[in-house]
């Protein structure tokens, strides 16, 4: 318990979200948790880089 509210006490004292990545913290069951410019742009910033990470994981484009 102290470590994840340590993580999420870095991840909200984060100025520069998009440089160091903290939108990718998720919940330990695989849901979305906290984000300071909120859940939905959690989200949307999450299905911008699924198609990348698709490239990295398995070497295709994900169409």
């Amino acid at each position: 318990p102290d470590r994840a509210r340590a993580v999420g006490a870095a991840n909200g004292a984060n100025p520069i979200p998009i440089l160091v990545p903290c939108h990718r913290v998720i919940g330990s069951d695989g849901s979305l948790v906290g984000f300071g410019a909120g859940l939905e742009w959690k989200r949307r910033l999450l299905d911008v880089e699924r198609p990348q990470l698709s490239l990295v994981l398995d070497g295709r484009p994900q169409l």
